[in-house]
Order: C-alpha cells, then sequence, then structure tokens
C-alpha cells in the first residue's frame, strides 16, 4: 500500500510556519507526504516530538505501512527480555506516529487504527509479563516453573478490559488489566509463595509498562478493575475471583467482563476463568433491571465529573458528556446485559458489531443502530485527533478558539464545519440514547377512578414485591399507565382486583417492573390475561420470568411445528454440559412456549383445535429432545444401551397429538434388549433392570420439582398390565401380550397410541405392530358390549360430572372418545382421531355422525379453554366477565346460559346416539344418564 496514493483527506497546516519546520524534519517526503507532515506538526507537537525522533525508520515504513508493522512486532518478539524496557518504548513512538498518519489521511478506518493499538498493546503486556515472570522463575521464586512455564506465565493471564478488551484502545488510551492466576497449578503448600511472586511480578510488569522515563514510556497501566482492588492484591487466584463475582458482583461489573480478553499469559486459563463467569455475566432470563443500573452509573458519572450540564462545545468531554462516546457504549452493553444470556450472538465484544446484532435480532431499531454506529465513528475520530496533539489522555473539546482551529485542523474541517457537525452528532446520540434509559414517566396521569376500591391499591405496597426500594421507585413511575390500562378494561373493577392477586402472588418486582417499564405494551397483555382469570393471574405471579418470551421478537410468529421446536430444544441442551442445568433449561423453555400457545389461544392467534395440536407438540418435543440426555447420562454409569433401545410411546390425549394447559402425560416404554443380556459399563446391569431405572430416570427428569419447576405430570397406568406390571416392557414381552392377553380396553388404547421418542428402526417396528393387532377381524357385538360394561363402570366411577364440565358425563368428550375408539377396533384400522375414527362409523347415519362430531368440537373448546383458566372445575361464578367472555368467543355461543344449553342439549342427543349403538344394561342405566 502507498501512503502517497491513499491519501483521501489532508489536514490543512495549522500554521504555515511549520512548512520549513516540516521539510527539514523530513528531508526525504515530497508531494501529498509532504503536505501531511505539514499539517501535522503544524498541529500536533507531540507528532512533530516523534517525527524528529523516527524520520529514518518512518521514510522505510511510509509506503507500506502494513508490513511495517509486521516487521517491527517480529523484531520486538526477537529482541533481548533483558532491553525490554527500552525496546517497547522505542517501539511506541514508530506505533503511534505510523498509525496517527494512517489514520490522519484516512488511509486506515477507525477499525483498523484501534486495532493496531490493541494488538501492539497486546504484544507489549506479554513481552513485559514474560520479562518480569523469567525473571521469577530463574530465581527459583515461582514454586515448580520452569522456563518452559516462561509464555504462559506461570498460571497468570492478563485480562484485557474496556477498549482493550474490545480491540478498540484510543490513539492515547490507558490499558485497564485483571491479573489472575490458576492455582490448580500449584500444590496447596506452594500456594502463597507463588501468589506473592505473580504479584511482585505484576507489579514489574505494570511498571514496565507505565514507568515514564528518558525514552517516554509504554502504556498508562490501570489495575484498578479486580474484584475489591483497595484490600486485594495485584494479582489474584481466580478462585477467589470467582466467589468474589458470584457473591458479590455488580452490574459495573457484568458490563466490564462483556468486553474482557485474555490478552497474555495464559491465554487458555483465561478462557476457562470467562466460560466460568458466564453465568454472572449473562443471566439466563431477560434482565431489564440492568437497565436502571446503566442510569445510575451515568447519572453518578455526570454528577461526580460535574458533566451534567446541556451539550456546549467549549471543554465538552467526547466520552463522558452528554451524547458522548460513554453513552453509546452504555447503549449498547445494557441491551447485550438484557437479552445476552438467551442469546449467545449478542455477546459481541466491540461496539459497532454489537449495535449490528442487536438490530439484526430486533432488540432496537435498525435507525437507532446505524445513527449510533456512525457517530460513535466519527466521536473516536475526534478523540483521536485530541489526543494526538499533545499524547494526553484526555476527552475534553478545546476550550479555545485556537485550539479548536487546530483540532479541526486535524480533522480535516474548517472549525465552523467541524463545531456544527459535533452539536449535531452529540445530539442525536443523547436524544437516541436518553429516550432508552430515562423515558419520560411524567408524562403518565392516570385517568382511573379508583373510588371505593382505594383500599385495594393502598396495600400494595406491603405485598413482597415492594419490599424494596428500588422495586417501589420503579413502580411509581409504572402505576399511572398501569391504572390507565386497568380503566380501560371492560370492568374495571374486576380488573383492579386481577391484578391485585397478580401483584399479591409476585414474590418480588424489580425485574418484571423493570421489564414493564422498558416494554409497556406488556402491560396490556398483563392485564388481559389477569382480567380473564385470577387463577391464570396466580400462575404468571409465580412464572413471571416467561415474560420474557414475548421480547423476543417472534412470539406472534405462527406456530413452528414439532419438528423445529424438537430441534431447537436439542440444539439448546446439547450446549449446556450439566445434566441438572439441562433439565432446568428444558423446564425455562417449555414454560416459554407453553405460555405462548396460552396467549396464543386467549388473544385469538390460535382456535381452540390448533391450540391443542401445539400443546401436543410441545410436549412431544420436550420429549424427544429430553429422552436422548437421560439416556446419554445413565450411560456415564451404566453403559449405553443394550441392543435396539427403547421407544417411548404417546397415550391416550398425547398419542392422539391434542393436549391442553393443564394435561398429564399418557406414555409408556417399551425396550428391544435383542438378545443382549447386559450392559456394557462401568456398573453393568441386566437389559430388564437397566431399562427399568432409565425409565424411572425419565420419569424423574420430567417431573422432578427442581428450580424451574416441572416439566410435565407423568402417568404410566396404560402400560401392560397396568401398575402391577413393570415400568417398561420389552418388546418381545409387549407383543405377546397384544397378541394374547390384552382386554378390549387395551387395544382401545393402542387405537391412540404413537412413538414420540426413541430410535426409528424400533418405532417403525412399533407402528407396524399396532397396525396389525388393529386389523385383526373381531366381533363387532363382543366389542360393543365389552365397551358398554365399559361405560357403565365409568359412569358408575365418576358419574354424571359438572354440568359445565367438557370431558366427565354420558355423552361428552370422553364418552364420544369411547365410542371413536370402538368404531376404530370394529373398522380394523389405525385411526387415532376422535372425528376421523367417527367417520368410518358406516352404521351410523350421517346426520348423527356429525352431530357427534361437532358435540365433540364443542366440548374440545370448552375443555382447552377452561384448562387455560383454571386447572380445577369451571364455574362461571368465579370467572369474571373475561374469563366468560372468553369462553364464549372460543365455543362460538353469545353467552353464559347460550353455552349452558348448548352443553346439556349436545350432551344429551350424544348419549342417546351412543346408547343406541352401545346398550347399558337396564340396572345401570340410568347411572349413565347425563
Amino acid at each position: 500500500m502507498n501512503l502517497s496514493d491513499r491519501i483521501t483527506r489532508l489536514p490543512r497546516p495549522y500554521d504555515t510556519d511549520h512548512a520549513d519546520e516540516a521539510k527539514t524534519l523530513a528531508p526525504w517526503a515530497s508531494g501529498d507526504v509532504y503536505k501531511l507532515l505539514h499539517g501535522t506538526c503544524g498541529s500536533s507537537p507531540y507528532l512533530k516530538g516523534l517525527l524528529a525522533k523516527e524520520t529514518d525508520w518512518l521514510e522505510g515504513a511510509i509506503d507500506q505501512p502494513e508490513q511495517a508493522m509486521a516487521e517491527l512486532f517480529t523484531n520486538l518478539r526477537q529482541a533481548d527480555p533483558d532491553s525490554v524496557d527500552v525496546t517497547l518504548r522505542q517501539a511506541k513512538r514508530r506505533v503511534a506516529l505510523l498509525i496517527a498518519l494512517c489514520d490522519l489521511s484516512g488511509v486506515w478506518a477507525l477499525e483498523d487504527v484501534t486495532g493496531a493499538l490493541t494488538d501492539f498493546s497486546d504484544l507489549a503486556v506479554q513481552l513485559a509479563l514474560e520479562a518480569a515472570i523469567a525473571k521469577e522463575v530463574r530465581r527459583g521464586k515461582l514454586p515448580g516453573q520452569s522456563e518452559d512455564d516462561i509464555a504462559t506465565a506461570g498460571g497468570m493471564v492478563c485480562l484485557a478490559m474496556g477498549k482493550g478488551g474490545a480491540h478498540e484502545l484510543n490513539y492515547s488510551s490507558d490499558i485497564d488489566l485483571i491479573c489472575l492466576f490458576d492455582e490448580t497449578r500449584y500444590e496447596r503448600d506452594d500456594f502463597h509463595a507463588a501468589r506473592t511472586s505473580l504479584v511482585r511480578a505484576t507489579r514489574k510488569m505494570a511498571a514496565t509498562l507505565s514507568d515514564l522515563t528518558g525514552e517516554g514510556y509504554v502504556f498508562r497501566t490501570d489495575l484498578r478493575l479486580r474484584p475489591d482492588p483497595a484490600v486485594t492484591p495485584v494479582c489474584m487466584a481466580m478462585e477467589a475471583a470467582e466467589r468474589y463475582y458470584e457473591s458479590l458482583g455488580r452490574t459495573w461489573e457484568r458490563a466490564a467482563y462483556i468486553k474482557a480478553r485474555p490478552a497474555a499469559g495464559d491465554i487458555k486459563a483465561g478462557e476457562r476463568f470467562l466460560h466460568t463467569l458466564k453465568p454472572f455475566v449473562w443471566r439466563k432470563h431477560l434482565d431489564f433491571a440492568a437497565i436502571q443500573d446503566a442510569h445510575d452509573m451515568r447519572l453518578r458519572i455526570r454528577e461526580h465529573k460535574g458533566l451534567g450540564g446541556p451539550i456546549t462545545l467549549p471543554g465538552h468531554n467526547m466520552k463522558l458528556g452528554r451524547g458522548g462516546i460513554r453513552e453509546i457504549e452504555f447503549f449498547t452493553q445494557t441491551r447485550q446485559l438484557i437479552a445476552g444470556g438467551r442469546d449467545p450472538e449478542l455477546r459481541t465484544r466491540q461496539t459497532v458489531p454489537g449495535l449490528q446484532v442487536l438490530a439484526a435480532k430486533g432488540w432496537i431499531p435498525r435507525d437507532a443502530a446505524d445513527v449510533l454506529a456512525e457517530h460513535y465513528r466519527a466521536h473516536r475520530d475526534i478523540e483521536h485527533c485530541i489526543q494526538m496533539v499533545n499524547d494526553a489522555q484526555t476527552h475534553d473539546l478545546p476550550k479555545s478558539p485556537e485550539g479548536f482551529e487546530r483540532l479541526a485542523c486535524l480533522a480535516g474541517m474548517s472549525a465552523e464545519e467541524l463545531e456544527q457537525d459535533l452539536t449535531r452528532r452529540l445530539t442525536e446520540v443523547h436524544d437516541v440514547t436518553e429516550g432508552f434509559f430515562a423515558p419520560d414517566a411524567g408524562a403518565n396521569t392516570s385517568e382511573f377512578d379508583e373510588g371505593e376500591h382505594a383500599e385495594i391499591s393502598s396495600r400494595w405496597l406491603t405485598y413482597p414485591s415492594l419490599r424494596s426500594e428500588r422495586a417501589v421507585e420503579i413502580f411509581k413511575r409504572l402505576r399511572p399507565e398501569i391504572l390507565n390500562r386497568l380503566g380501560q378494561a371492560a370492568k374495571p373493577e374486576e380488573a383492579l382486583l386481577a391484578f391485585d392477586g397478580f401483584l399479591k402472588g409476585l414474590p418480588a418486582g424489580v425485574q418484571l417492573f423493570s421489564l414493564f417499564e422498558a416494554n409497556p405494551q406488556l402491560i396490556d397483555l398483563l392485564i388481559d390475561v389477569v382480567s380473564t382469570s385470577p387463577d391464570l393471574a396466580q400462575y404468571l405471579s409465580r412464572n413471571s420470568k416467561v415474560f420474557d418470551a414475548v421480547i423476543g421478537g417472534d412470539f406472534f410468529s405462527p406456530w413452528p411445528g414439532r419438528s423445529a421446536l424438537t430441534q431447537e430444544l436439542s440444539t439448546r441442551l446439547q450446549e449446556e454440559p450439566d445434566y441438572e442445568r439441562r433439565l432446568d433449561l428444558a423446564r425455562r423453555w417449555g414454560k416459554e412456549w407453553h405460555f405462548r400457545v396460552g396467549v396464543h389461544l386467549l388473544r385469538g392467534l390460535m382456535e381452540g383445535e390448533e391450540a391443542g395440536r401445539a400443546y401436543a407438540d410441545l410436549a412431544e418435543a420436550t420429549l424427544a429432545a429430553t429422552w436422548p440426555v437421560v439416556q446419554e447420562e445413565f450411560a456415564r454409569k451404566y453403559g449405553p444401551c443394550p441392543g435396539r433401545g427403547a421407544v417411548v410411546v404417546g397415550m391416550g390425549s398425547l398419542g392422539t397429538g391434542r393436549l391442553h394447559a393443564h394435561s398429564d402425560l399418557d406414555v409408556i416404554v417399551i425396550y428391544d434388549p435383542d438378545g443382549v443380556e447386559f450392559s456394557d459399563g462401568k456398573r453393568s446391569l441386566a437389559s430388564r433392570t437397566y431399562y427399568a431405572r432409565l425409565t424411572q430416570a425419565l420419569i424423574t427428569a420430567m417431573t422432578a420439582p427442581m428450580a424451574e419447576g416441572r416439566l410435565y405430570e407423568v402417568d404410566m397406568r396404560l402400560r401392560p398390565s397396568g401398575n402391577q406390571g413393570p415400568v417398561a416392557t420389552s418388546w418381545e414381552s409387549f407383543q405377546n401380550y397384544q397378541r394374547e392377553e390384552a382386554w378390549t380396553w387395551e387395544h382401545l388404547a393402542l387405537t391412540r397410541a404413537r412413538v414420540v421418542a426413541g430410535p426409528a428402526d424400533l418405532a417403525a417396528d412399533v407402528e407396524a405392530f399396532r397396525l396389525e393387532v388393529l386389523s385383526v377381524e373381531r366381533d363387532r357385538e363382543a366389542i360393543l358390549q365389552d365397551v358398554g360394561e365399559m361405560r357403565v363402570r365409568i359412569a358408575a366411577a365418576k358419574g354424571e360430572g359438572n354440568p359445565w364440565g367438557a370431558k366427565i358425563g354420558a355423552g361428552r368428550m370422553q364418552d364420544i372418545e369411547l365410542f371413536s375408539q370402538a368404531a376404530t377396533l370394529v373398522s380394523g384400522q389405525g385411526i387415532r382421531h376422535t372425528p376421523r375414527a367417527l367417520r368410518v362409523t358406516e352404521w351410523l347415519n350421517e346426520t348423527d355422525r356429525q352431530w357427534l362430531i361437532d358435540s365433540y368440537a364443542l366440548f374440545w373448546a370448552l375443555q382447552i379453554g377452561s384448562k387455560l383458566i383454571s386447572p380445577e372445575a369451571l364455574d362461571p361464578e368465579t370467572l369474571g366477565s373475561g374469563g366468560c367472555a372468553f369462553l364464549t368467543r372460543l365455543t362460538n355461543t353469545s353467552d353464559m346460559e347460550s353455552l349452558k344449553s348448548e352443553l346439556t342439549a349436545r350432551s344429551r342427543h350424544a348419549a342417546e346416539i351412543i346408547t343406541a349403538e352401545i346398550p347399558l344394561s337396564a340396572e345401570n342405566e340410568e347411572d349413565a344418564k347425563p
């Protein structure tokens, strides 16, 4: 690359008297290069001084800056460690001069400039650290370490923080380092000696870099970002640092670790340490409370530095002042903290790429990201120009007209143009970021008249969710908007009571209130949900983190389907190595999708049939993704599955692919040892015992109450021989039982069976066998007689059921399902779904057949709707207007009285149709009537 040919913008001479001086300093320069050097000499005493010392080196470097930089780095690595102080300072002069000229001329973009500065910083820290560690090793002060351990600094790592960690060092930047060492590298008795030696090496390294000598300095080095720097040594054990962050770490430290990067020493140890800190930095739930923390930090910095006033250019701080660099960085890092725990792609260290990925993921508007990225680059360019004048670590704009003229010369524009450009950029940055950190809460005034219900809202401050001052402060800002939304509900008093129930059950409020403040549209959703049912409000109060899913960007997108869900959960489980964390991850993931189905159903984005399939998709995906994880964990002790493995078979509603919000999962496990008698593991088990324990492990994985609750309740009573049989059934035994011993009710259950997890070959065999068993010709009258007896027993055991119940009672869901299973068995087909099975009942006339199908659709709509509201028996008296309106919309009836009339009429005539085909014995007919 030829600098003369690539110059795109040139500083105008600040003082023409310096033209001769520039020519004297660099007599070899000509043309555009001369103009560039002329401008810098007039505008920057610091660069003029560098040019005087390094003009001979610059002559050979200026036309190929990248090559010159690479050669300089190579020479540094080969230099004598004993003279590292001098060689690094000489290199710093050359790096600073070449980078400045490439920056001012436009040959290098901002990222090239900051990247080159950071690369030199990393190398300088590494060489200074190696020199310091080498002395400790040679003196025998670092226990157990030899010359071979110098390159990895005896297990010590320097974490580059801030701009150094992000590869964004500015022209005259300090470098912020956190120095840690891997204590596991040393014997217990050697720990204190090793720490003392590494502390001494750290101090020597810092002095090598930052001490001002006749040759200058390399980098001002700041070690104060470590945990509790007033009382901790400059180099800490990683285990001690980890304990600090787990127990005492603050939001600003989480934000700092977004940019943390192992820069020198034992890089692998540093990467392992950062991996252990992931749960601290990246919270598993959306963390909107970080917004207030960041806003408070901004205000404290402004107050401490006296930077809280309006934007006035003279003396304005381009880093910390209004509209400055720090506001863009805080804006980016805070959004990363909010969502980075859920989306690893957001965990980028650099600011502009961070803005871009946030926009791509829908967390910030694209236009805001573009504006901030453009202004960030422009701000950094001006920052560099400020620092090039005198190599001062300053971010303040000049206070005098002469100083501004000097700065404008380096920036390549007139003073007037620079002032206009800076004012516009600072103002736009402030407008974008201030609206995010401190939205105008004062504009919200409540129009809701609490009236006689004032005693309800007056007790809110006694609830657990409002026990902290911070929660009260945020809620105070939210309260007018919440009351406004309650006032807009169909029945404000009912909505207020429902919200009160939600708030009362909420164990903590800061995170959720922060989420509402940042996303006001969620208040509408909350009021909608809690107004529908107090029971649903109670669920949300205990699982409020499911609101995270709404902010994910695609919450209201079409349902992805079973395959996509299985793939997503499987991928996420593979990324988590710890078994218990995997199970908690599956629970968290499942709750979010479960909540999504419920909201879609509640808001009319799904009808009852579609929601039933979605709930079943979710359950099947959970089983399909969790089953391999359970097997993998089980195999650690007992070896892999002997033989062909095992499949999980969904029975009942899971088999038909239609569940509601509170469905249990009816499953059986079928395994095929394929002649293998024992497992091959650390602790060998007989195949039968192996699969029985593996099945129990699956049940535990699904049902155990962990930190994130349960996945599902599991029911295995439909296995061969019921509760008396083994929890897992061998493939051979299953076939023999179904052919020779199964009762009619077990073949009825088989009509709905479907493999939902396990190896494809065994699954195909099970399905083929199911169809074979069901295709056997049967005596229709015998089947109908058996089913008639079952109807009698069900009626005797469960009675007539709730008049508002959709499932239990003659002519209702369970009765129609039993009839459809009988029809499937008689037809010799393997139809699982009730409406389809009813269509093969050729002995029914079309009118009766359609009546049963339509009645079943009504009952299902009521069933899935009522279970979303509450797992308890339906009672319109306690539903509230929201719940009643939801059920009548879902069942396509005008009001609850109409719904009750329709239920009664439908069930009565359905019972008559079924009884005509499957008679009840005379003494029990009365028990089965609706």
